[in-house]
């Protein structure tokens, strides 16, 4: 564990006054969603507006961007609990003594970002971290977690769990965990689009793309990364990144800011930049663009439409080309396959992910896969087939495996039987080290 840093945070989780939950509950159920036509031109916004409730942003039902198994193995419990004691502080350690400390168990663990249910294996929706989720912590201390809707009831109640979860992982592992959501606003948004939370609904990404004023997008991202982090979320699955080529692409219609790859650049840029300045960690989505798509990967195979020479050189690659450049903490790579490549998801494929990697856009940051139990992925592989090839690929983070137990086991497995070594594993295990300390305080 770590003395200073993590003293420091726990001091200001005090000062927020979270309080501490217990676990259990069920992956989020798929949710249904059809986007109505968008036109192209809409009306000016204004940096109220951008937040204001309207219609059109109350009728429109959020959409997933991840889906988690819905039939997992319910425990009733209070919502509310004692806040937890604070640790005793300890040495501060380096990311490389803190690997170093961690068994090839604990390294592979870290590789994983999951929902609470998955992690429990409770069904039902979780909505504490006590005592059934510190035990399923201590068997496969993961790297993250994901709350859907069903996990967030009230802003009281998520500070507790999210200060809960915390504090696990502060006790068993001496480092913060990644205390993730999907939060883009418009469509996608499980804080904002819940009145529960009394936030003013935040404007589609299309909108706010459409005002072309990056003050207005700097704002939004200041304002969703402030009541993110005072709630205790550390990383938001925004800002989209992709530029949207196909009009007829429902997938990320309203959650891009627009065609015009310039104007992505710049809008994405300003939001992230406003989660940053909150505190919390943005991720750029989704490599290497799904607004050139005609599928859905959520429903399965989902194709782009041009080879990786033509890639290279495209308005889908530019905005992530910028994300490198600005030191973007994290990408999440898609599950969108090219013509003539090697036939695999840009989240499986070493064609696909050494172009991040490779001197072309030289990305040094977090790769996260987006959700292993979308169609796009199931449809063709297992859980522990597709954790293993994530993590051949160049992927960091596995985000929602379809079976947390068979993929974990697969990639201990893999290291096991030389398919994956443990140098790659633990060259992925710190850079999330890395990325985990620099959350302290």
């Amino acid at each position: 564990m770590i003395r200073g840093k993590a003293l420091r945070l726990l001091c200001c989780l005090a000062i927020l006054g979270l309080a501490a939950g217990c676990g259990g509950g069920q992956a989020a159920s798929s949710e249904s969603w059809t986007s109505p036509g968008l036109s192209t031109e809409l009306p000016a916004l204004t940096s109220t507006e951008a937040v204001a409730s309207t219609q059109e942003l109350m009728t429109v039902p959020t959409i997933p961007e991840t889906e988690a198994p819905s039939s997992l193995p319910t425990e009733s419990v209070p919502e509310t609990a004692p806040v937890p004691e604070t640790s005793p502080s300890q040495p501060e350690l380096s990311p490389e003594e803190l690997l170093a400390r961690m068994s090839p168990e604990e390294r592979t663990a870290q590789l994983f970002l999951v929902t609470p249910e998955a992690l429990t294996g409770v069904q039902g929706a979780v909505t504490v971290a006590r005592e059934t989720t510190r035990n399923a912590f201590d068997r496969i201390p993961v790297g993250g977690v994901i709350y859907m809707g069903q996990n967030l009831q009230s802003p009281e109640q998520v500070k507790a769990l999210l200060s809960g979860m915390q504090q696990i992982s502060l006790d068993r592992l001496g480092l913060p965990i990644f205390l993730s959501v999907d939060e883009e606003g418009g469509t996608v948004a499980r804080i904002s689009g819940n009145p529960a939370f009394g936030q003013q609904p935040i404007a589609d990404m299309a909108r706010i793309g459409d005002s072309g004023d990056t003050a207005l997008a700097l704002e939004t991202g200041r304002t969703i990364g402030r009541y993110l982090r005072e709630l205790g979320f550390n990383l938001d699955f925004a800002p989209c990144a992709d530029v949207l080529t196909n009009p007829d692409n429902r997938v990320v219609q309203r959650r891009s800011f627009g065609s015009d790859p310039d104007r992505v650049i710049a809008m994405a840029g300003a939001l992230a930049q406003g989660l940053q300045e909150q505190g919390v960690l943005p991720c750029y989505k989704h490599f290497p663009g799904h607004g050139g798509t005609a599928e859905d990967s959520h429903l399965g195979f989902a194709l782009l439409h041009m080879d990786l020479e033509s890639l290279k050189t495209s308005q889908e690659l530019k905005p992530f080309l910028d994300a490198a450049a600005r030191d973007i903490p994290m990408i999440m790579t898609g599950h969108i396959t090219i013509e003539g490549g090697d036939g695999l998801p840009a989240s499986l494929s070493p064609t696909l992910i050494g172009l991040l990697r490779g001197p072309e856009l030289n990305y040094q940051g977090l790769l996260i896969t987006d959700a292993l139990s979308m169609g796009a992925i199931t449809e063709r592989f297992s859980p522990g087939e597709a954790a293993v090839k994530a993590i051949q690929a160049g992927n960091d983070l596995l985000l929602v495996p379809e079976h947390l137990e068979e993929a974990y086991n697969a990639v201990l497995e893999a290291v096991q039987n030389g398919t994956l070594s443990q140098e790659r594993i633990d060259e992925s295990v710190l850079r999330i080290l890395t990325t985990k300390l620099e959350l302290l305080p």
